[in-house]
């Protein structure tokens, strides 16, 4: 059953994956390396850089990919119910089961941090990384930066809600707990392929420090910083 895709009455065609849950993507053929985008937090396969990606594709007539998140656009479940573990495994399963051949991951914010995450599972299948504010490791300063209310709340109840980036937030303990298991700025890692990272000087959300963090810990000779002058996240 982890292998089979149908379509909605939306057209929107789904892979299920062995817990039998949804996961929305799309896809369109061409050549390859293909292009999988993976969005950010609390973001879709519908926002604006994943639809300018997928207009570059068609262009260059080659392969792509983008997906939703479970707990996110149109897939299965509800954000607070998944950690980063969670959406790894997304992009693993959209690597494994709907591309073929080498792969070019781009990662934008939390599609980052899995990105780097993805490359460790599946390296002979990662042609490159391209990170647009790339955002690992987000769960320890996000948990940090909570007030002192919503961390007693995540202590005494497990979860707590949080106005943050014009939106309201679910987070869970478990979402912390996880991401500290997912860490991949602690320690170098070994990636001897290219990486591309942009990143806007005027972010708010991510720090431009974070890019330099990752150029420290990636091994890779082949590694670029973009550095966008009048760019927010």
């Amino acid at each position: 059953m982890n292998n089979i895709s149908f379509k909605s009455n939306y057209n929107m065609p789904y892979l299920l994956n062995k817990q039998n849950q949804q996961i929305a993507y799309k896809k369109i053929k061409g050549k390859n390396p293909g292009i999988i985008f993976i969005h950010g937090l609390n973001s879709d396969m519908t926002g604006k850089k994943a639809l300018e990606i997928e207009n570059f594709a068609k262009q260059k007539k080659l392969s792509f990919l983008k997906f939703d998140c479970r707990g996110h656009g149109k897939s299965y479940g509800k954000f607070q119910d998944f950690t980063i573990s969670d959406w790894k495994n997304d992009l693993v399963d959209m690597i494994d089961k709907k591309t073929s051949g080498q792969q070019i991951l781009i990662g934008s914010s939390m599609g980052g941090w899995l990105m780097i995450l993805a490359s460790k599972m599946r390296k002979k299948r990662i042609k490159a990384l391209i990170g647009l504010a790339p955002a690992p490791d987000f769960t320890l300063k996000m948990y940090k930066e909570l007030p002192i209310k919503n961390k007693n709340e995540i202590i005494k109840k497990g979860i707590t809600k949080i106005r943050k980036w014009n939106f309201t937030y679910t987070f869970t303990k478990n979402l912390f707990k996880d991401g500290k298991k997912n860490l991949v700025l602690k320690n170098k890692f070994n990636f001897n392929k290219p990486i591309i990272l942009i990143h806007g000087l005027k972010d708010d959300v991510v720090s431009v420090n974070v890019s330099k963090k990752i150029l420290k810990k990636i091994s890779s000779k082949n590694i670029q910083l973009k550095l966008l002058k009048n760019s927010d996240h």
